[in-house]
């Protein structure tokens, strides 16, 4: 594999040190693309499956528009406007992204942390 994620130093992605924060943030959000998505997300133990894409998709289409991830609450109910009420549940997202979906959901979508997110 091309990437590789070490929490101290970065991500490397095809001879390129991609920076993260402590938290494994990317500092550059025009370091994201596909395959770094992948990677932070095998570094949360998620294989991203084409349900994950599609919320990750929305995330970044909602952070264009707004210049913000959206913190939680805001996050399931965007995910429930566009993707239907059997998505837009917090169980539901937290079964695919772990206890802090809002969270690590911006993570894998290359985005900065939500705010009030721990």
């Amino acid at each position: 594999m091309s990437e590789s994620l070490d929490r101290d130093t970065g991500l490397a992605k095809k001879n390129e040190l991609l920076r993260l924060d402590a938290e494994g943030f990317l500092k550059r959000l025009s370091d994201w693309d596909e395959s770094v998505a992948t990677s932070i997300a095998a570094n949360e133990d998620i294989c991203l499956q084409e349900t994950h894409w599609e919320i990750i998709y929305l995330l970044r289409a909602f952070y264009r528009t707004h210049s913000i991830a959206p913190p939680n609450r805001a996050f399931v109910s965007l995910v429930k406007r566009e993707l239907g009420a059997e998505k837009g549940q917090s169980r539901y997202l937290m079964g695919m992204f772990g206890g802090s979906p809002a969270k690590t959901a911006a993570k894998v979508a290359g985005l900065p942390k939500p705010e009030n997110c721990l």
